[in-house]
């Protein structure tokens, strides 16, 4: 088998491999899109990470170096209105923290968090007109994803249930991000704030697929060609990979990330919301033990990063990742160590190897 007969992904992207690289705010570089793109798959910019006008200069950069269709990502929450008394509740809880780090718990801190998508966004991606436009937490306002839409991307988003994916396809998606249970970093979810009923990739995927009439990829604990293969198999189009890319020499992490997925097996992260407000999955470490995973202290998304940055930052100086938020999926076991390109291609050719296999063993 050379070739997967499901098309629609490939045509609707104009890519050549059914290989989604996936937006992760921190860790993705320009480098790894350009990679990933030019391998044939689907390079993807989380631009959360970025200003508006960082987010310009790496769009002038990616398309400087490729013509490969690209998808740039979006949040689309809904910015908290100011809580000092989430704040202080939040303060409190890592003022012991402060303390034994050398640092006064009631110094003023900045940081806004992650920007959701808005007109000064939207206005860049009329601008650069990328082939592909996603997003997190479900979609931003009608206007806003018309005004996607006219310029000419094709609009994805990620659904944790089956429910999200049919109200995804009601809101005019072009295609749906079933995203498992098993998946890295932030959860998708938009509909629920439930984690105890959240579903995993293998039983969410043939779900999401018979729901919606457009095109599934699938994402979440796919790290390697047996991975892709089953995601195909269960009816995806195409596949969405994270942890995976962390393993790249193209991605930017923290020493301690690095370690820290190095030795990660099956049972080493947890869902937490201790380090935005937002359910996201890491490796556990320190500061998930002892508050959480999941806390009722935390503030609302994206504002509870802002009072964890100094002692994350003391932490790292000795080499500890006491407090670094280490996103991972749970089959972080599974990645190889290869550049972004050769990842994308290999994960494919995998897949068919895999496919090919059990063709011939059916047809014995």
């Amino acid at each position: 088998m050379t070739s997967w007969n499901d098309r629609r992904i490939l045509d609707l992207f104009g890519i050549q491999l059914p290989v989604i690289q996936a937006p992760m705010a921190g860790a993705t570089t320009v480098e790894m899109v350009i990679a990933a793109s030019g391998a044939g798959g689907l390079g993807s910019l989380p631009s959360a990470q970025y200003s508006v006008e960082q987010l310009r200069e790496a769009l002038l950069r990616i398309r400087s170096e490729t013509a490969a269709p690209i998808n740039v990502n979006f949040f689309s929450h809904v910015t908290p209105a100011d809580d000092p008394v989430a704040q202080m509740r939040w303060h409190s809880a890592l003022a012991a923290y402060y303390v034994e780090h050398g640092l006064d718990p009631s110094a003023p801190v900045k940081g806004a968090g992650r920007a959701p998508f808005d007109n000064a966004f939207c206005s860049v991606v009329e601008e650069f007109r990328p082939e592909v436009v996603s997003f997190h937490f479900g979609l931003p306002a009608d206007h806003l994803v018309e005004r996607v839409k006219a310029a000419g991307a094709r609009v994805i988003s990620s659904a944790t249930t089956v429910d999200e994916a049919v109200w995804l396809e009601a809101k005019g998606v072009d295609a749906v991000v079933a995203m498992g249970f098993e998946a890295g970093g932030h959860r998708g979810n938009f509909l629920t704030d439930d984690m105890s009923t959240q579903v995993g990739t293998m039983a969410l995927v043939p779900q999401v697929v018979d729901a919606v009439r457009v095109p599934v990829i699938a994402a979440g604990g796919i790290s390697d060609g047996r991975g892709v293969a089953a995601a195909l198999m269960l009816g995806a189009s195409a596949v969405q990979v994270g942890t995976a890319y962390l393993f790249c020499p193209e991605a930017k992490l923290p020493a301690v990330h690095a370690r820290a997925l190095a030795s990660a097996g099956d049972d080493s992260t947890a869902i937490t919301n201790v380090f935005t407000g937002r359910p996201a999955r890491g490796v556990l470490n320190r500061v998930m033990r002892e508050l959480g995973p999941l806390s009722t202290s935390v503030p609302a998304f994206p504002t509870a990063g802002a009072a964890l940055a100094p002692i994350r930052a003391k932490a790292e100086e000795a080499s500890k990742d006491d407090f670094t938020n280490l996103w991972s999926g749970q089959a972080a076991r599974l990645a190889k160590h290869l550049p972004a390109g050769v990842l994308t291609k290999s994960l494919f050719e995998e897949a068919l190897a895999v496919l090919d296999a059990r063709a011939n063993v059916d047809g014995l």
